[in-house]
C-alpha cells in the first residue's frame, strides 16, 4: 500500500513538472490558435493537382508534402509563415491569418520557374590556342578546290585492313536476315533455270545489233 502511495505521489509530482515546463512555452507563443490548415496545390494552366509540393513551416521546423492530387493538411498557429516549394516552380510564402475558424482552406497555385542557361560548345580541346595549333598542324590545303592526289593501293589496303563499322555491321546482318528468311520455305532459285531471264537476255541481244 505505500509502494502504491508513493508510486502515485511521484506521477503527481511529475505531472505537475511537465506543466510547468510547457507552460512557458505556451507563453512565449502568445496564446496563439491552433489550427489545420489544408489545401490544394495546382500547377501553371492546369486543373490537376501537384503532387509531391514541400508544405512546411521553417521556424517550427514542421511540415508535409502534397499527395497524387495535391491534396495536403497539417496544423498551424496564427501567423505562422509557411513556405510553398517544388521543383520546377516558383517557391510561394502564406501567412496565416487570425481567424476564429478552427480549419482554413487554400487554394495554390505555382507559377514555373523558368531557367535559361547558356550555349555550352563541347569541344575536345582545353583552350583556343590548343585548338588553332591542332588545326594548322593538319596541313590542309588552301585551295578548297585543289584535288588530293589518293593512292589507289593504299585505299584498297585499307579497303582490306580496315573493320566495318557499325552501318556496315548492321547492313551486313540485315542482308543475312533476309536471305534467311528467303531460304526458310523453300530451295533458292537458279537464275539461269528461269525462262524470262532467258529471254529477257536474247531481247536485249537483239536490241544491241540494231
Amino acid at each position: 500500500m505505500k509502494k502504491l502511495i508513493s508510486q502515485l505521489t511521484f506521477s503527481l509530482f511529475l505531472g505537475i513538472v511537465l506543466m510547468a515546463i510547457k507552460a512557458p512555452e505556451a507563453n512565449a507563443q502568445g496564446g496563439r490558435k491552433v489550427m489545420q490548415l489544408s489545401g490544394i496545390i495546382l500547377g501553371e494552366d492546369s486543373v490537376a493537382g501537384l503532387p509531391g509540393v514541400h508544405v512546411y513551416v521553417p521556424k517550427a521546423g514542421r511540415g508535409t508534402t502534397s499527395n497524387r492530387v495535391g491534396y495536403f493538411s497539417l496544423p498551424v498557429l496564427e501567423g505562422d509563415e509557411i513556405i510553398i516549394s517544388a521543383i520546377g516552380y516558383e517557391r510561394q510564402f502564406y501567412r496565416v491569418p487570425a481567424t476564429d475558424r478552427d480549419n482554413l482552406t487554400i487554394v495554390v497555385e505555382l507559377v514555373s520557374d523558368t531557367t535559361f542557361l547558356e550555349t555550352v560548345e563541347i569541344m575536345p580541346f582545353p583552350t583556343e590556342q590548343i585548338f588553332k595549333e591542332a588545326v594548322l598542324a593538319l596541313n590542309l590545303p588552301i585551295n578548297p578546290n585543289e584535288a588530293v592526289d589518293v593512292n589507289e593501293e593504299l585505299m584498297a589496303l585499307m579497303l582490306q585492313s580496315v573493320p566495318m563499322d557499325g552501318a556496315a555491321n548492321h547492313r551486313y546482318y540485315m542482308d543475312n536476315w533476309i536471305q534467311y528468311q528467303n531460304d526458310r520455305y523453300g530451295p533458292r532459285s537458279n537464275p539461269l533455270l528461269n525462262p524470262f531471264n532467258w529471254a529477257n537476255f536474247f531481247r536485249s541481244l537483239r536490241s544491241k545489233k540494231k
